[in-house]
């Protein structure tokens, strides 16, 4: 006898009992029995099968273990299907379990259907299915309308909990971790900028007035965080939107919860300093012959009327091998002229102002040198780098200014101040040794510079170890960038070339903040004790931004000192105080707004598990590097266990077999087990010590989407794209195809799949994909004669070619992260491209990793201990 048939007969058993002992919660679900009634009398027990159904192909890729049979793949179903019903539910049918954890749950009553929605328990050994077709928005608060309308967009500001707790003791319960993501200098299409004489802050917290502050009278507001009354001032009284008087609530300021101040002299220690910009190459006969100095220099020759800045733009160049070579540009002269320091122990400086000039007045020369430093050290055989004497000279160059310094290195630094020894056995690449630094001495150059208001970013171009865990330690400590670009080769690697110079194309013309410093305020009774990303903490809540971009992100981690009983709303600002490139001095501030909870339910019900994790993956870096990386993976587990223990303890009443935990933290061990299989944090795999060091560095200070892309990449199936659900965007039809889980499983032969892990994309395409996609989307007759390097989609004149095309686009305009950053890599079976695709398929097991129903059992083995 069949299954589904017999729950079927036991369900409509159940009907009948259910009459007798409870009507009145049968008749609550009547239509469900009904639905169950019809199918019994329509079901294989009446009429048997004439046919026994032919035995299924086993799915393309690797399997699963044995799992529970309710966890098997079905072949379609439904969104909302519950696999122990045969893979099919009526409309609102919920397992009766489920039905009476829900009813149990504490602190629901009263709750808004959303609020319920996220409180939903999910059986996730027994629901496979947890993952959304579509890219799902981040929780929304519970807010007014009016508040939800004019809240800082969660682009810029998102905190781990949306609901805040009373108190210190109701976060403990939940173990969920209190945090800030923050994206303060993104790129924004709409910003209000406001010119005003005065800026209206609290005369106590020094918070900037926002649309979260309330209004006593005309005369009087009082503050959102210190909740001190505050007088209006009488420049404030008028509207520049609306000319109007006597509307002081009807302000930008109190209208926008993201704004920018032209800000006055009083914001200013010295007036604003020009944009200056340094670049200091390796010509060592690594570096010449991997050929990144021919990318640098016309990459520079092509932007150098964009890069950002005015009249008073200055520039200069230090190339280094085993010395120092500096180039004077001055105006007047015939050609740059080159001299040549080869006393690396005390570098002399000659004069600045020949050194760093005009960029507008010496356009000509600079264009010239461009044009000759390629071909000026083709035929060197020095091997050795100075890179420590070089950024030795950059440091006193820049010193009177401050400004940008960009660094190329494509080695290991052997000469002089900073030079390094390897510290990878290739054999045991699999240890999480050496992780830190070996010397301080970056750290400290990177705090000078600081000081002196001079960031500096890092180009790493090696096939070889480098010791990037020292040598980022410049860019952390001075709020700059780390690029890292393995096995770089002009030639023999032209996917690393491509992403090199779109890169640099991004690096060159993206806007820049100078002498920067970023404050975050936030409620009385909250506070802030570990900020991540790169920069100086000058103190508490001040971090020091010698520069900023937009393509950076910080986190940071909070606790509740007092009770915040007393208020309903808690609010959080970020004010970022920098130097643009035309010389402005500027506030950016953001206000976020979120509501205070006094029921554990609903702290749960607000949980943002993609900052939860973004802000779990911050704090496991700090603990592999402070500590170790079995701690630091272990923790991430502890984090998954807690929850979900304190969930199953202080959530409901009854105790249903299987994983439970509320929808809203489906997500959770998943998304945990990609971040274990990420090369920051994986083991028993070969990982280079610089690879992982970058991957850790990435994790540390990009914006939450990007950090989402690397740790759980999103995978589409694109060669049966349709126009159903299709956005209209601008005269372009834009498909919309279903998000697939990360499993070999949802691989097909017949199908082409593209896998976006935010700086890299991956094209798969089963040895039997149709040709037609083929021919119309990549040009060539069929799979056999695609080429193995082969890294761009050509533009075609197809409907297949413009629809994929129109959906790649989509995906990199779509995001905050800049579409420079991304590439396209072709996996086939015959090309090194597929090792790394099938790692990212994080649900799959592998010889050193659970598979993600292994890892949802070794969590439910941890709990019961």
């Amino acid at each position: 006898i069949e299954i589904a048939p017999f729950l079927d007969f036991l369900h409509f058993f159940f009907f009948f009992f259910s009459y007798i002992s409870m009507p009145d919660l049968l008749l609550n679900d009547l239509p469900t029995h009904i639905h169950w009634l019809s199918l019994f009398l329509q079901s294989d027990l009446a009429a048997p099968p004439t046919s026994v159904p032919a035995k299924q192909a086993p799915p393309f890729g690797y399997n699963y273990p044995t799992m529970h049979p309710a966890y098997q793949q079905n072949p379609a179903p439904r969104p909302d299907s519950s696999p122990s019903h045969g893979g099919y539910n009526p409309p609102g049918y919920q397992p009766y379990s489920q039905v009476l954890t829900l009813v149990s749950l504490g602190g629901l009553g009263g709750v808004s259907e959303l609020e319920a929605e996220t409180l939903r328990p999910v059986n996730l050994l027994q629901e496979r299915n947890i993952l959304p077709p579509k890219y799902t928005p981040p929780p929304e608060p519970n807010l007014s309308n009016d508040l939800r309308k004019v809240n800082c967009s969660p682009d810029t500001f998102r905190c781990t909990l949306t609901n805040i707790p009373q108190t210190q003791a109701l976060l403990n319960k939940a173990r969920l971790p209190l945090g800030l993501l923050l994206h303060p200098f993104r790129d924004l299409t709409q910003l209000p900028v406001i010119t005003s004489n005065t800026i209206v802050r609290c005369r106590s917290c020094r918070t900037y007035i926002n649309p979260f502050v309330s209004f006593l009278d005309q005369r009087r507001w009082k503050r959102n965080l210190c909740y001190r009354v505050n007088d209006v001032p009488d420049e404030f009284m008028y509207n520049p939107v609306t000319r109007s008087y006597g509307e002081p609530h009807k302000r930008p300021e109190v209208q926008n919860s993201t704004v920018e101040f032209i800000a006055s002299s009083d914001y200013m220690l010295r007036p604003p300093q020009p944009a200056v910009y340094l670049f200091v190459l390796d010509v060592s006969h690594n570096a010449v012959e991997s050929g990144y100095l021919n990318v640098f220099c016309q990459s520079l020759l092509d932007n150098l009327e964009k890069l950002p800045g005015d009249t008073r733009t200055r520039i200069g160049f230090v190339t280094f091998d085993s010395t120092v070579h500096f180039y004077n540009l001055q105006e007047g002269l015939s050609q740059p002229q080159m001299l040549v320091v080869s006393d690396i122990d005390d570098v002399f400086i000659p004069t600045h102002d020949n050194l760093l000039v005009n960029l507008k007045e010496s356009k000509e020369l600079v264009k010239d040198l461009l044009n000759a430093l390629p071909g000026m050290f083709t035929h060197t055989r020095e091997t050795q780098s100075a890179l420590g004497p070089a950024l030795q000279a950059a440091y006193k160059l820049m010193c009177p200014t401050g400004g940008r310094v960009s660094v190329f290195q494509t080695q290991l630094p052997t000469l002089g101040a900073g030079l390094l020894q390897s510290r990878e056995d290739p054999n045991l690449r699999s240890s999480t040794k050496h992780l830190g630094p070996a010397t301080d001495f970056y750290k400290k150059l990177a705090l000078d510079c600081s000081g002196q208001q001079i960031g500096v970013d890092l180009f790493l171009l090696s096939s070889q170890y480098s010791d990037l865990a020292s040598l980022a330690c410049v860019s952390k400590y001075s709020a700059g960038s780390v690029f890292y670009y393995p096995s770089f080769h002009h030639v023999h690697n032209t996917a690393q070339s491509q992403k090199f110079q779109k890169d640099l194309q991004r690096y060159l013309t993206r806007k820049i903040g100078f002498e920067a410093v970023m404050r975050i305020r936030c409620t009385k009774g909250l506070s802030i004790h570990t900020f991540h990303g790169n920069f100086f903490v000058r103190s508490t809540d001040l971090l020091s931004l010698a520069n900023v971009n937009p393509d950076s992100g910080f986190a940071v981690q909070m606790s509740i000192e007092g009770s915040l009983a007393d208020t309903s709303l808690a609010c959080f600002q970020a004010a970022l105080l920098y130097t643009s490139s035309k010389g402005k001095r500027r506030i950016r501030v953001h206000t976020l707004c979120l509501p205070v909870v006094s029921q554990l339910s609903e702290v749960f019900a607000g949980a943002d598990i993609q900052a939860i994790t973004c802000l779990l993956a911050n704090m496991a870096i700090d603990r592999s590097i402070s500590s170790s990386l079995s701690d630091a993976r272990d923790a991430l587990v502890n984090a998954v266990v807690d929850c979900l223990t304190a969930y199953r303890a202080n959530g409901s009443n009854i105790q249903p077999s299987g994983l439970i935990t509320p929808a809203a933290l489906r997500l959770f061990p998943l998304y945990v087990l990609a971040l274990l299989k990420q090369k920051a944090l994986r083991t028993g795999t070969s990982t280079r010590l610089d690879e992982r060091v970058f991957s850790m560095c990435e994790l540390k200070c990009q914006p939450l989407l990007q950090i989402m892309r690397m740790a759980h990449p999103d995978l589409y199936r694109i060669d049966n794209m349709t126009d159903q659900a299709a956005l209209h965007l601008n005269e372009s039809v834009i498909p919309q195809p279903h998000l697939l889980q990360l499993t070999a499983e949802k691989l097909t032969r017949e199908g082409a799949f593209l896998m976006d892990c935010g700086s890299v994309m991956f094209l798969w395409l089963g040895k039997c994909c149709n040709e037609t996609f083929i021919r119309d989307v990549l040009g060539y007759p069929n799979y056999a004669s695609l080429p193995s390097n082969m890294t761009e989609i050509p533009e075609l004149q197809t409907m297949y070619s413009e629809r994929t095309r129109a959906f790649i686009s989509w995906l990199l305009e779509s995001r905050t992260f800049h579409p420079a950053h991304s590439i396209l890599s072709f996996s086939r079976d015959d090309t090194s491209a597929k090792t790394s695709f099938f790692q990212h398929l994080v649900e799959d097991r592998t010889e050193s990793a659970f598979s993600y129903y292994e890892f949802l059992l070794h969590i439910q083995q941890q709990m019961s201990k």
